[in-house]
């Protein structure tokens, strides 16, 4: 997922198809791969090199840098930096905080107000109301809702990444990085491992990902991007691409279904409910962090909305994938990989 709430993306709706070993038994490289459970979800890395103790090293490496951003960035765990930040703040006061938790929130903020809030960190009290109602499926009180809103709204969060300070405006504000802080760790990870000179490499967050150079013989990785019509089985495309962050935001395996209502998972922070279209959004940039919280404000946004957002932003692409009364609807970017006409 994603707009907020947990990390898990929900969608299982990118699919690297890593390359067969044939043909490549005469390379000097190898491929090795590597998992661990963080952020609630699996991440993967995948590397090329040429022996195997310099690749566990970077990998392993890799791996404890996503750990530790989980231990930053949380809204589960109460210990996390996040919600210490929260419960220590007061209206205007300035705290001190990490630079990871500095820059995230800052990217946060520059994601916010290019979809005029549609993407919001902010929403931790209605995330909580949320979570409440889909446990419980039922709506929750307006009373409630009205006064979790009071709180919510990406200029009540002022960010000084230099000076490693951040201030909360409100009393009782809570923030949800759900929607951006596993791409973050994406990039984290892929930095690390391009310190230990693995270049030919990707990492994959269950959804958020960041390919490097390309497998050896080949001109980029292979990534199936599928569909909300059968989710896991029929891909929309497959795109061969490198050196670039793809992140999905959709909801073919969360929703829940109230008053004979079907809400996403993915949370309007202009409504506090979640989103009543069935969507899958994928989209490319330069860095999972951005493309992670661009597919949450697109899909918040809805197809026209948040195509011209992404048309707008420089070097960020988009395929927006909708069923409307059982028929798909298909919107890409005209940059999109395939196109004729990229901008």
């Amino acid at each position: 997922m994603r707009q907020h709430g947990r990390w898990t993306v929900g969608t299982a709706a990118i699919v690297v198809l890593f390359g067969l070993q044939a043909g490549w038994a005469d390379e000097p490289l190898r491929r090795f791969e590597f998992h661990r459970k963080a952020m609630g979800v699996d991440f993967t890395v995948v590397l090329y090199g040429a022996k195997k103790g310099a690749a566990n090293t970077a990998a392993q490496a890799a791996l404890d840098r996503v750990t530790r951003i989980d231990e930053i960035c949380s809204d589960y765990r109460a210990t996390s930096e996040l919600r210490k930040l929260c419960a220590a703040a007061r209206p205007g006061r300035a705290m001190p905080v990490s630079l990871d938790l500095a820059r995230v929130l800052k990217l946060s903020h520059r994601v916010s107000k290019l979809s005029d809030g549609a993407f919001d960190v902010t929403v931790g009290p209605l995330t909580k109301l949320w979570r409440r109602a889909r446990r419980q499926k039922k709506l929750p009180p307006a009373d409630r809702l009205k006064q979790a809103r009071g709180l919510v709204g990406f200029q009540l969060v002022s960010v000084d990444v230099p000076g490693r300070r951040v201030t909360l405006k409100r009393e009782g504000m809570r923030l949800d990085l759900g929607g951006i802080a596993k791409g973050y760790a994406v990039d984290r990870a892929m930095e690390v491992l391009a310190d230990h000179g693995f270049t030919r490499s990707m990492v994959d967050g269950s959804g958020d990902l960041v390919v490097g150079d390309p497998p050896p013989g080949q001109d980029g990785w292979k990534v199936a991007v599928a569909s909300p019509e059968k989710p896991g089985r029929r891909s929309t495309e497959v795109l061969e691409v490198a050196n670039i962050a793809i992140a999905t935001s959709g909801d073919a395996f969360q929703s829940v279904t109230i008053g004979g209502k079907r809400f996403s998972h993915i949370l309007d922070p202009r409504t506090g409910l979640g989103l009543t279209t069935s969507s899958s959004v994928t989209v490319l940039a330069s860095d999972a962090a951005t493309a992670d919280a661009m597919a949450s404000a697109v899909s918040v946004m809805g197809s026209v909305a948040g195509q011209r957002l992404v048309a707008e932003t420089r070097g960020v692409e988009s395929l927006f994938v909708s069923r409307v009364k059982d028929r798909l609807r298909i919107h890409r970017t005209s940059g999109w990989p395939g196109r004729s006409s990229p901008r």
